[in-house]
């Protein structure tokens, strides 16, 4: 897996390639914790070169829902594929996670 961040006005863009799993997940909560760290106004993780997310790279999402929360912290991903997107609605995530067809949309409801 690759992870690269940019940051735009007060966003955190985290963009993920490649397949999550156990041992990729670190480099990602990584990533995660620098982010809410940071006190961005939001984290956005764009999955649109995301090919499979494990049960350990959900878990670092949620593992950190509460943090975001308690710091008030918009949370979303965007441009999952329809597989991903499948892992996602199968679980009902999609009540605790927000995520945006493109990431335009995502950065749009941040404002």
């Amino acid at each position: 897996m690759n992870l690269t961040a940019e940051h735009q006005a007060n966003v955190y863009l985290l963009h993920v390639e490649g397949d999550l799993d156990a041992s990729s997940s670190i480099i990602l909560d990584n990533a995660m914790q620098e982010a809410i760290q940071r006190n961005e106004k939001a984290i956005i993780v764009n999955c649109e070169k995301l090919n499979y997310i494990s049960s350990a790279g959900l878990g670092v999402f949620m593992s950190h829902l509460s943090d975001l929360e308690e710091k008030n912290i918009f949370f979303a991903l965007c441009s999952m594929n329809e597989k991903v997107k499948n892992v996602f609605d199968i679980l009902g995530l999609g009540e605790l996670i927000k995520y945006y067809p493109n990431q335009d949309l995502a950065l749009q409801a941040v404002k």
